[in-house]
């Protein structure tokens, strides 16, 4: 909104487009400073004058109702009138419109997330793509994609010989049958420890494999049982989580598609042998070959990423494909786009690999093989134990009290991840995620409860009263907001702006950071008017500022997965 009001007073003085205009504009570091500011670096050397010169001259030219211009150096500063303005911004995020978008128009967007490896438990590591992708969904959809999110899980590949090698030599039906998840990484850690003293494990694993690949009896029957258990682990989490899939298609959906990939690309003169094994020559763009075709003729998963994105684009008519996949695994999608587009998939620029950081607890890196691994459900366990806690000594009358302590102690975890920019690695602190105060889950749900609380207060003080916003006079809003309530007014126009920027980063942590600052600026703002004023035109355009201010802190946190209680 003010950016267009910005654009409609500078456009006429400057020879510049209005993408242009936009790109430049900046917000000022203090609202004394302006409501927006528009930089003349750009015209100086069109105009032949200093950018100061510039901006005194543009300053001169605009003349627009309940607008003021000033020149402060190289930058013509706007200033828009409170009361004529605050009504215009009011009634702009009351229209149901606000806060959808139709940037996407329908585009199908499938994003690839969470993605856990079969026979392995689910750890606190998982937690970043499966929240990334989930919140970038949100994003999509918001703004008018169709997205479509996909459960690519690991449950095809040289593990499964390991897993199997492992419960043929040591495996313990009983202890099995108790704990599946458990023991399987117990059989999978063994594994990799005899293996360094045992040279048979390594050979034994990859006929395992080849056998599962050539549909023998045997190895189909332990590798579909640690499917089944996996599976039911799995869903408990994303339970949990309120994470849902559109389709879970694992890496052995696409066995009877790899041949075709292989064919096609042998045909176009694409494989080369390399010490038996089948390659794909990558070097001219400094990289390693791609590895198709294993010497023992079993594929590897650059093989079937061919042929998931093939499926994808092809049979999905996905317009763009995002892959929430750790930043370990960038070397492997450079190579996999590499090669599609050596096959003429002109598509593969609309396929982003969406990379973030590791998640590290307490410093140190986790490790499936090692056995060094944070089960996710101890981790929100704890946190909603924690969090029952500080219900119990601050309000245990507190009505819905176990599943409010639920929503804080997941959302928690889930917010102390995505306020984070994902390319960062991510040392877990679960004592910091809980904090009531600062930048976490608990203050943004704690400052929508005030929201809520207020607006209840205000429906038994307004029972009789019949004022609304169009009774107000214009006038009064400069007085009813203050400074507080329009910096908060001016930031909750921003959120459509934060979404298109999030989408084109792909950065759940924009809206992150907006949301916590809107929780700060209304935490401001109730410090320092009366909301629930005597007087009642005061009342109601603060009250008012108040229920959208809710209503952005609901929206945003939706979209990052946060759920949010009326009282705590």
């Amino acid at each position: 909104m003010l950016k267009e009001w910005a654009l409609e007073a500078i456009q006429p003085h400057v020879n510049l487009s209005a993408e242009e205009i936009e790109g430049l504009f900046e917000l000022p570091p203090s609202s004394t400073m302006g409501d927006m500011a528009f930089p003349c670096y750009m015209l100086a050397k069109e105009y032949r004058k200093s950018p100061q010169a510039i901006a005194e001259t543009i300053v001169n030219l605009i003349d627009m109702k309940g607008v003021k211009a000033q020149a402060a150096g190289p930058y013509v500063n706007l200033f828009f009138d409170r009361d004529y303005y605050a009504l215009k911004i009011l009634d702009e995020l009351q229209l149901s419109k606000f806060g959808q978008s139709n940037i996407g128009q329908g585009k199908k967007v499938i994003i690839d997330m969470s993605s856990p490896n079969i026979a392995k438990p689910f750890g606190i590591g998982h937690l970043r793509s499966t929240m990334i992708g989930a919140a970038l969904y949100k994003m999509y959809q918001t703004a008018g994609y169709e997205p479509i999110s996909v459960n690519h899980l690991g449950d095809w590949g040289t593990q499964f010989g390991k897993q199997i090698t492992a419960y043929k030599r040591w495996g313990d039906d009983e202890a099995l049958k108790e704990n599946p998840i458990q023991e399987s990484l117990r059989l999978y850690v063994r594994f990799h420890e005899e293996a360094e003293n045992d040279a048979s494990l390594d050979p034994e694993a990859r006929n395992w494999f080849r056998l599962l690949e050539a549909g023998d009896e045997e190895a189909l029957r332990l590798w579909r049982y640690f499917v089944e258990v996996s599976m039911q682990e799995f869903n408990r989490m994303y339970e949990r989580l309120d994470v849902s899939f559109d389709y879970v298609l694992g890496e052995s959906f696409y066995n009877d598609k790899m041949s075709q990939v292989v064919q096609e690309l042998d045909d176009k003169g694409l494989l080369e042998e390399s010490e038996g094994a089948k390659v794909v020559r990558l070097e001219e763009l400094g990289m390693p070959p791609c590895l198709i075709m294993k010497s023992d003729g079993t594929t590897i998963y650059p093989t079937r990423d061919l042929a998931t994105a093939f499926y994808r684009h092809d049979v999905l008519k996905a317009e763009q494909i995002l892959y929430v996949v750790g930043g370990e695994q960038k070397l492997h999608f450079q190579q996999v786009f590499a090669v599609l587009d050596k096959m003429g998939a002109a598509w593969v620029k609309d396929c982003t690999h969406v990379h973030f950081g590791l998640m590290k607890f307490e410093g140190k890196k986790m490790s499936t093989r090692r056995g060094k691994i944070v089960y996710l459900e101890e981790v929100l366990d704890e946190a909603v134990a924690r969090a029952l806690q500080v219900i119990e000594d601050k309000n245990p009358e507190l009505e819905d009290k176990y599943q409010v302590a639920k929503d804080v102690g997941i959302g928690a975890i889930i917010f102390g991840d995505l306020k984070n920019n994902r390319v960062n690695e991510v040392d877990f602190s679960l004592e910091d995620a809980l904090n009531f105060d600062g930048e976490t889950g608990p203050y943004l749900q704690y400052t929508y409860t005030r929201t809520q609380s207020i607006l209840a207060n205000s429906l038994l003080l307004d029972e009789e009263s019949k004022t609304n916003l169009t009774d107000i006079q214009e006038g009064i809003y400069a007085e009813a907001l203050g400074d507080s309530g329009w910096n908060l007014l001016k930031l909750l126009t921003r959120f459509n702006e934060q979404l298109t920027r999030g989408i084109q980063n792909n950065e759940p942590s924009v809206l992150a950071r907006f949301v916590l600052d809107v929780a700060q600026a209304f935490n401001h703002f109730y410090g320092h008017e009366r909301i629930l004023s005597e007087e009642e035109h005061l009342r109601t355009a603060r009250v008012t500022l108040t229920r959208l201010t809710g209503e952005a802190l609901q929206r945003t946190m939706n979209i990052l997965g946060l759920r949010t209680p009326n009282r705590m």
